[in-house]
Parts: structure tokens; C-alpha cells; sequence
């Protein structure tokens, strides 16, 4: 049974490990590592999931695949977890979406990043506002990749539905003029990981998504804790362990210009490292070079001494 709106807001406040998807060798799912990783991450310690989300490739999925790979993190995890799935894409074809998940148990939608080249910010309010008139699960806006205004976003805390907003933007200052003119009732996730963990704290944010925590959780879990504890020291430490990795996913990777290429392959081997299931991509996503695997496992060494130093 779906988790009560006021128990989503308070798994909002943690750290949310996104549930990247394994594809074997011809491209295929298997769905039973992708259930072993979301129990792993459970027993870590973890609360809240984001499946079928834009680090599970969501963009490389058929709504099926979707749907069932949402399906099994509800079903590998127990009843407290909160398990928020990724929708996007044309109305109609989002508000099936949203109607499949709600059937199969979600805790919430994650609504992605809009896709088009040109939007109008009334237009993708009305877009988020359709989508929520399908059903009264919780909504949680991912934005990232355009640059909205901040009457925009505080609009957007005011959509029926809308518990929490995902912020992934580049711009603290925008996000503390948000957060003020919004609604008082949402919870601001940082949706740039550990790096800005911190940072954003003190702008009110109230929980973080994964980036080195996808696959070694007791990082965020502990950095988690000493934001709360208004630990600062310890917590700028926790994030500076992080960062060569997280800089790492920045990278091009070879015969290519585009920044964070290999961000998605950088934590599915992560997540082989650390002893979980990272499995394959898909296009338009490369594999890690050779040499970026080497220092892959370079920068996961360094990193597995730094929690070892740090954290009990």
C-alpha cells in the first residue's frame, strides 16, 4: 500500500538512491539484479528510491520496461521504503504512465525534465497541472536543464499534488529566492548530489539525491546526518571525499565533447565495485573506456580509504 502524502515529504528529507537499470550483454533488463541492488541499498540503510528515473535511462525505456522495473523495486522493497517513479513525456502518453504506476503501488511520480527544445513557462505549468488532474499520488517536479524563473518555481510549489521539487540547477541564489516565494508545504531536494549537499543546505534545502551514495550509502547517509546536526565540518569533509568521483562523471570520456558522457557508466561501475549490479548501457550511452575504468577504480580506491578514515 502507498505511503501517506506526510510519510513521502518526510523520506524527501534523506538521501534518495536513484535504482539504475542492468542491461546483460544483448541490452535486456535483468530485472533480478536490479531487485538484488534495491535490497542492498535498503539494508544500507536507505528509505527513498527513484525508479525508472534519469539515471535509470529512462529516456532508453519503453513504457513497459518502465513499468515493469518499477514494479520490481516496489516489490523487492519493504513497506516503508519510499519508491518514487519517473514520468515524462507527451500528456496522454505521461497520464498512462502515471495511471500504470499508480496501480502497481507508487509512493510518488517524479515528473522528468522537459525534453523539448522551446517551452513556455505557463505551458509547462499546464503541462504539470494536467498530469497531476489524473490522480491524487504525490508529484515531484525534477528541474534541470532550462532555467526557469523564480515566479515560475514558486508557481510550481502551488500545483495540486506537488509535495516536494527536485532542484538541479547551478544557481543557489535562485534557489533561496524560490524557496522563499514558494509554498511553505513542499520539500526542496537538492538534486545535484553530494557536491552541493552543503552548499544548499543553508538555502533550505532538506535532503539530496545519490551520487557516490548510489553505490557506497553510508557517504550520504552520514553526510545526511551532520547537515542535520549542523556539523559542518564533518560535512564538508564527507562531501570532499566525494568529489573526485563526482568530478570523474563530469568527464567527455574519449572521442567525445559533451560533458558528463560517461556519468551514467561512471556509477554502474561504481556499483560493481562496491559489490552491486551495474550492468551495461544503452545508446545513446557509451560504456567506459578501458581507461576510464582504470581510473574508475583509481579514484573508487582512494574513495573506499576516505570512508574507511571517516566513517565507522
Amino acid at each position: 500500500m502507498p505511503l501517506a502524502e506526510t510519510v513521502v515529504m518526510e523520506r524527501l528529507r534523506g538521501v534518495a538512491a536513484g535504482l539504475l537499470t542492468p542491461f546483460d550483454e544483448r541490452g535486456d533488463i535483468d530485472y533480478s539484479k536490479l531487485e538484488g541492488n534495491a535490497r542492498l541499498l535498503y539494508d544500507s540503510g536507505l528509505r527513498t528510491f527513484l525508479a525508472s528515473a534519469n539515471i535509470s535511462e529512462y529516456h532508453s525505456l519503453t513504457q513497459g520496461e518502465r513499468i515493469k522495473s518499477t514494479e520490481t523495486s516496489i516489490d523487492a522493497l519493504p513497506s516503508d521504503a519510499c519508491v518514487l517513479a519517473g514520468v515524462g513525456g507527451p500528456t496522454t502518453e505521461a497520464q498512462e504512465l502515471i495511471d500504470a504506476y499508480d496501480r502497481i503501488g507508487v509512493d510518488g511520480h517524479m515528473v522528468m525534465p522537459p525534453d523539448h527544445t522551446y517551452v513556455h513557462e505557463r505551458g509547462l505549468l499546464s503541462y504539470f497541472e494536467e498530469l497531476a488532474s489524473v490522480t491524487e499520488t504525490p508529484f515531484v517536479p525534477y528541474v534541470r536543464g532550462f532555467d526557469p524563473s523564480v515566479s515560475f518555481l514558486a508557481d510550481l510549489t502551488r500545483i495540486e499534488n506537488v509535495v516536494g521539487i527536485k532542484y538541479a540547477l547551478k544557481d543557489p541564489i535562485k534557489l533561496g529566492a524560490a524557496i522563499s516565494a514558494g509554498s511553505d508545504d513542499v520539500v526542496w531536494v537538492n538534486g545535484l548530489a553530494e557536491p552541493y549537499a552543503v552548499s544548499y543546505w543553508n538555502e533550505g534545502i532538506e535532503g539530496f539525491s545519490a551520487g557516490v551514495s548510489n553505490f557506497r550509502p553510508e557517504v550520504g547517509l552520514a553526510l545526511f546526518d551532520a547537515l542535520t546536526e549542523e556539523n559542518w565540518e564533518r560535512a564538508r569533509e564527507l562531501r570532499n571525499i566525494c568529489l573526485p568521483y563526482q568530478n570523474f562523471r563530469d568527464r567527455t570520456g574519449q572521442n567525445n565533447s559533451l560533458n558528463g558522457a560517461i556519468s551514467v557508466p561512471a556509477v554502474k561501475k561504481g556499483l560493481e565495485l562496491a559489490g552491486l549490479h551495474g550492468g551495461d548501457v544503452r545508446e545513446p550511452i557509451r560504456p567506459l573506456s578501458s581507461e576510464d575504468e582504470a581510473e574508475a577504480e583509481e579514484i573508487y580506491q582512494q574513495l573506499d580509504d576516505d570512508i574507511a578514515r571517516l566513517i565507522d
